[in-house]
């Protein structure tokens, strides 16, 4: 079985972890792959033969141009000279060659590159969260998908900032060699978790870690003590506040009441334990302070439009 082609697009401004990191996953996978031959070839191209990263460091190339192989996949990272890419007067000239690949890719807002080449009309996509209204704004023939970590669509995949190419790429290496290779790619790579494309890009901590600085070590004690009774009095009284004090400041500087907090973050407990271990959901329930099966299917049917038991078989197969 021949190579396949994975061609990564090298640029001034580009962002050396969404480059690394799926070339990593690739080298990876061609070390644990049962073959004899290496199951990828690889290599990193460019417009102009030496890129700069920033200064003092810069990327040696192979130049595209006439001369260079047919991709089967074609991988453009993001980074912050990924418009300047696009401006380029060489750009019809990558264009071309996303038109000869079996399988195009965008990490992070390289999904922008696709998108000017016209490869996104119609179809899912994703990017950097931050980098969503202008997606929109700029493509409004692209559906941006807001939240998940990487998407497929056709032939086209998109991921969302940074790391996720790592999972992006993950997916791909399983797509083509299968599901043990790639958590051997996982395992080599020191990776918590291999995370589903529908993951979402923030956990709840995070989001609520990032919409209140005053509240954090409420959040940080609450995911401590999930199995506890969580009661109103018993978080205003972790502030120093009065009942009524507490709920009004925290719905103010937060846009959601204590009690949804806590139900958001017994959730996001509960999904982490579903996909990281065998535990029975009486005892997933029981951790994350639910006190009984009945009701963690309950609530997180209604909150993620599956059943646990759903959630945990999807990830497995993912």
């Amino acid at each position: 079985m021949p190579s396949k082609s994975i061609q990564i697009v090298s640029y001034s401004g580009i962002s050396l972890l969404d480059l690394a990191g799926p070339l990593d996953v690739f080298l990876a996978a061609n070390m644990f792959a049962p073959s004899t031959r290496p199951p990828y070839s690889i290599s990193v191209i460019a417009l102009e033969e030496r890129t700069d990263v920033f200064s003092g460091l810069s990327l040696n190339t192979s130049l595209l141009d006439a001369e260079t192989p047919k991709p089967h996949t074609l991988v453009i990272p993001g980074g912050l000279g990924i418009h300047d890419l696009c401006k380029s007067p060489r750009f019809i000239e990558l264009v071309a060659h996303m038109n000869k690949a079996q399988r195009l890719v965008g990490v992070c807002i390289g999904t922008f590159a696709l998108a000017t080449a016209g490869k996104l009309k119609g179809l899912k996509a994703t990017t950097h969260w931050s980098a969503y209204d202008e997606l929109e704004q700029r493509f409004p023939d692209v559906s941006v998908q807001r939240g998940p970590i990487y998407i497929k669509d056709g032939n086209i995949w998109t991921s969302a900032g940074i790391t996720s190419g790592i999972d992006l790429a993950l997916s791909l290496v399983e797509q083509d060699l299968g599901h043990s290779v790639a958590l051997a790619v996982a395992r080599h790579l020191v990776m918590f978790l291999k995370r589903p494309g529908d993951q979402e890009q923030f956990s709840s901590s995070l989001k609520l870690q990032a919409e209140s600085s005053h509240f954090s070590d409420l959040h940080a004690w609450i995911t401590r003590n999930l199995d506890m009774d969580l009661s109103i009095s018993m978080l205003a009284n972790f502030m120093n506040m009065t009942e009524r004090t507490f709920i009004r400041k925290y719905t103010a500087e937060t846009g959601r009441t204590p009690k949804k907090m806590v139900e958001q973050l017994r959730l996001d407990a509960a999904r982490h334990l579903l996909v990281t271990s065998n535990r029975p959901l009486k005892e997933v329930a029981c951790k994350t302070g639910f006190n009984n099966e009945a009701t963690l299917i309950r609530r997180f049917t209604k909150a993620f439009g599956v059943t646990p038991k759903e959630h945990r078989e999807h990830f497995r197969a993912s």
